[in-house]
């Protein structure tokens, strides 16, 4: 059945891939964005599918659309990027779920809440089930993302506990792929951008750190199964590749696949409330919603890699001076 469905942050990373597969199953989109930490050339491809409609709104405002469901991905994800205005991207989170919620409240629409593997916060228990409550510093310098996204979880469930609004809520792991922002200051894209100039690979402490990686189309098709799933699966429900790395292994397979000469430089200080360890639990997302990863990090790698060779870099803007 063709939908009309809103993806919120729909010209971001994730946002761009969920408006291509759902514009090209025939569903009309309204993608919403600020292109704060997006760019409008992630969905320019689109501009001239009669299904697809860009509108450029920031989500802490009121908005209102005729819809079917809605995706709400709107955030920036980035340590460098949402600690840039702290109190805006609180807002974001919490405002932004409440103006999600208030619309799928009123249109009658399924909500698709994309919270984050950040609600663990430096966890003592490894793998994370959805059962873990977490280990977050509430007042730290992550604080902002790590609480706003765990509050955004919190309207998701009371709207559906005090209003019937029919929620989903999934927690997404590290995700990388084509369109992920050059200079979003994370691993993956710093690695490669490094790799790719013959710079020397920056590592943030020894790179005995932990993170597990989920190529994008995988994350696709997860939280689209997500959102078709029977609405008395609400989640929280884990998304991510539970194949693990540390980051001094990540440099090195970037390196390699790259084909470059970059040496991997010596360990900048960790910034703090970095996670030490992180893999997901996807148990829940096998047996309810039949999905794991299937693309290894060394192919996604090579597909990435690919496309930052296929970009000009002047194109792309550091959003702010912590990248």
């Amino acid at each position: 059945m063709l939908k009309r469905i809103l993806v919120t942050g729909g010209a971001g990373f994730l946002g761009s891939h969920l408006c291509d597969r759902l514009v090209r199953e025939g569903h009309d989109v309204i993608c919403l964005d600020n292109f704060f930490t997006s760019q409008k050339g992630n969905v320019d491809h689109l501009l001239d599918c009669h299904n697809f409609e860009l509108v450029r709104h920031d989500v802490v405002d009121p908005f209102r659309f005729e819809v079917d469901e809605i995706y709400n991905l709107a955030c920036p994800a980035a340590p460098g990027h949402y600690q840039y205005n702290p109190i805006k991207t609180m807002k974001t989170s919490v405002m932004g779920a409440i103006n999600s919620l208030g619309l799928a409240k009123r249109v009658r629409a399924r909500i698709l809440h994309t919270s984050t593997s950040e609600v663990y916060g430096d966890p003592d228990v490894h793998p994370q089930p959805e059962s873990y409550r977490g280990n977050v510093n509430p007042i730290g310098p992550r604080a902002c993302y790590d609480e706003g996204k765990r509050a955004a979880e919190t309207l998701m469930f009371d709207y559906h506990r005090q209003h019937g609004v029919r929620i989903k809520v999934v927690r997404i792991f590290n995700t990388y792929g084509p369109r992920v922002h050059p200079f979003d200051g994370r691993v993956v894209s710093n690695f490669i951008r490094q790799a790719l100039a013959g710079e020397s690979i920056t590592l943030y402490g020894d790179g005995s750190q932990t993170r597990s990686f989920c190529y994008v189309d995988d994350m696709i098709d997860g939280l689209i199964r997500m959102m078709n799933a029977s609405d008395d699966f609400t989640g929280p429900v884990n998304l991510g590749n539970p194949d693990e790395f540390t980051v001094l292994e990540l440099a090195k397979k970037v390196v390699a696949i790259a084909g470059s000469k970059s040496t991997v430089g010596t360990g900048k200080p960790l910034p703090a409330d970095d996670p030490a360890r992180r893999r997901p639990d996807i148990s829940l997302a096998k047996a309810k919603l039949d999905w794991q990863p299937k693309v290894a990090l060394d192919e996604g790698l090579k597909r990435t890699i690919e496309w930052f060779r296929s970009i000009k870099l002047s194109d792309y803007r550091p959003p702010t001076p912590n990248y």
